[in-house]
């Protein structure tokens, strides 16, 4: 092979010998969410200085994450792992309220306990608000990993730069994506294979508001696609299933797609005589 290729991907590890692997944020997050919610770890910390030394070693991991961006950060490390750790009791309750709304909004939901251990929607959703505060941080690409993580485990894509309010419901979830500049009010509920998306692509557009608004106490059935930055659906709306839609509706509307269906009379071909 090339010397000098094969110098430049020795100049590529070299200058990556500190940069955090996937297996490592993967690992930091559901370490934390385990820390925070015991039925989704089966791990009981059995008293306050065990859950205290948990949450210092998750601080250590954290800053071992950032030590590769230390240079691009807008304060220092250990500023961002106090900040990042300062938020967590607000998260924590954000994602109690959560819980409830998923456990609540489907009827199959025996117990909250179901939600924690087996729901692909909390675990979408725990990761988003973890990333979603490393991300107000100014810290890049770890909150997008763990975003990652949780895409790779569910099927669900949030955006960590998303604004998503209270009680936020997603039930079943595979093939859900949700934009970097979508923002999503209170008690909003959505199936699988929405789309929250952009109209347009083009990098000079990226610092716009390029994805939609759903205001409170939306219901978004599935596969239902949204698109533009200026596109706001109206509180207490919904929208059906296959909906595709480019322009805001206003408050407590209901859009549904529907087609023709034709029925015919459905006449098996007859079985061919056998023949002598």
């Amino acid at each position: 092979m090339d010397k000098n290729f094969l110098h430049t991907l020795l100049t590529k590890h070299t200058e990556c010998t500190q940069c955090p692997s996937k297996e490592e944020v993967g690992s930091f997050y559901t370490k934390l969410l385990g820390t925070l919610f015991p039925n989704f770890s089966n791990e009981v910390l059995d008293s306050e200085t065990a859950i205290q030394h948990t949450i210092e070693g998750l601080k250590t991991d954290l800053a071992a994450l950032l030590i590769s961006q230390q240079h691009q950060l807008p304060k220092s490390i250990e500023e961002h792992v106090d900040s990042f750790f300062s938020q967590i009791p607000e998260v924590y309750q954000a994602l109690v309220l959560d819980v409830e709304a998923m456990h609540q909004g489907d009827p199959a939901a025996r117990s909250t306990e179901e939600v924690i251990r087996s729901y692909p929607g909390f675990y979408a959703i725990a990761a988003y608000r973890f990333a979603h505060q490393l991300y107000k941080q100014g810290i890049q690409i770890i909150p997008r990993m763990i975003t990652e993580h949780a895409h790779n485990e569910t099927g669900i894509d949030i955006h960590p730069g998303a604004t998503i309010g209270s009680h936020f419901c997603i039930d079943h979830g595979t093939g859900i994506v949700i934009g970097e500049t979508t923002v999503i009010g209170n008690r909003v509920k959505i199936y699988q294979g929405v789309t929250l998306g952009a109209l347009s692509v083009r990098k000079e557009d990226a610092k716009l508001k390029r994805h939609p608004t759903i205001e409170d106490d939306v219901v978004l059935y599935a596969n239902a696609t949204i698109l533009g930055g200026k596109t706001v659906i109206g509180r207490g709306s919904m929208i059906g299933g296959n909906v595709w839609l480019t322009d805001s509706v206003e408050a407590d509307t209901r859009v549904t797609y529907q087609t023709k269906v034709i029925q015919e009379q459905y006449t098996p071909n007859p079985t061919p005589e056998n023949k002598s």
